[in-house]
């Protein structure tokens, strides 16, 4: 029994590193860049709130299941702007190599269960793993908008890189909240000459 909850909190313990990963993303108010624990939280809140758009195969529960896991693997890995140029087999091998490390913290039967959730949110295929990535896609751009451009503005972005990168991944999961996401969207870089 001890030697179980010490792997357990010892995981709990390494889980909360996670609160000092920072990512390119401002908050809302734009005072300072959010971190990955507040990212899984907020995309969580997402979750919850915005149900109603997610098909009624997909069971929100295990959406954030994967929403509070899927940025883990950022304490060894670090976080990889969507917008920043990168070896995209690189930072998939890391990620898989901190996965690896992270839930092998665990007790078997608890590792194989978060992981797979994990590798779940990855692969993208299942119906909520595809609305999970489609609210990792739209929270970014929500706060962009309400921030002022946030990552826009620090790598140069323009409509057509936010269409293909993460317009696309929304539109898989949660096809009106990228119709919704479209029009802001166009608007601000049309309001900021930004094409």
């Amino acid at each position: 029994m001890t030697e179980r909850l010490d792997a357990q909190i010892a995981f709990l313990n390494e889980a909360d590193r996670l609160k000092s990963v920072v990512r390119g993303t401002t908050l809302c108010d734009a005072s300072r860049r959010e971190n990955s624990a507040e990212h899984s939280w907020h995309l969580s809140l997402y979750a919850l709130v915005l149900a109603d758009q997610a098909g009624p195969e997909v069971d929100i529960d295990r959406v954030i299941r994967m929403l509070i896991l899927h940025d883990l693997v950022e304490i060894d890995a670090g976080d990889t702007p969507i917008f920043a140029t990168y070896d995209a087999a690189d930072v998939a091998a890391r990620e898989q190599k901190a996965a690896d490390r992270i839930f092998g913290l665990l007790p078997d039967d608890i590792a194989r269960d978060l992981r797979g959730i994990w590798e779940e949110f990855e692969a993208a295929e299942t119906p909520a793993a595809q609305f999970a990535k489609s609210l990792d896609r739209f929270q970014p751009p929500m706060q962009n908008l309400r921030s002022g451009g946030g990552s826009w503005v620090d790598y140069d972005v323009r409509f057509q890189d936010v269409e293909q990168k993460v317009g696309a991944k929304i539109a898989i999961g949660a096809p009106a909240l990228w119709d919704y996401a479209r029009g802001l969207i166009v608007d601000w870089f049309t309001r900021n000459n930004r094409g």
